[in-house]
């Protein structure tokens, strides 16, 4: 069973918002193969804790504009790692170090991601990319 599609909708409209602040490397994951309680995860990142909020502002004005409210919000005080329960969506904004710490792409990297129009796909290197330059280089 995949995402529903009312849930990849709002994926789509929160990844756009967050995408609209100037949010980095923004990803949709459908998580409803591995997870019962959600069917996607959005993340993002942004280089400071005001970007953050602005991102978790702009996240909850266009998903409350689409009738959406979120059921739990948690880190928006501290800015460093943001999360809006939408039950069928859970988004995370993570400012950029704890986006690389905690690396929820790869603890998820079994999840399809759902592509969504208007935003370029994250440009994290894989490792097996890191290993091929330095190949190349010599």
């Amino acid at each position: 069973m995949s995402a529903s599609p009312e849930a990849i909708d709002m994926a789509k409209v929160a990844a756009l918002a967050a995408d609209d602040k100037l949010a980095t490397d923004v990803v949709v994951l459908d998580v409803s193969e591995q997870l019962v309680i959600t069917d996607c995860f959005v993340i993002a990142s942004a280089p400071n804790e005001r970007q953050v909020n602005a991102i978790v502002d702009s996240v909850e004005e266009k998903l409350r504009e689409a009738g959406h409210k979120p059921v739990r919000r948690e880190g928006t005080r501290e800015g460093r790692w943001a999360l809006l329960d939408y039950v069928d969506i859970v988004v995370h904004i993570q400012h950029n170090d704890e986006r690389n710490f905690y690396a929820l792409e790869r603890l998820w990297r079994d999840c399809p991601t759902v592509p969504v129009e208007g935003i370029a796909a994250p440009t994290a290197p894989a490792a097996d990319d890191d290993a091929r330059a330095e190949d190349s280089s010599e």
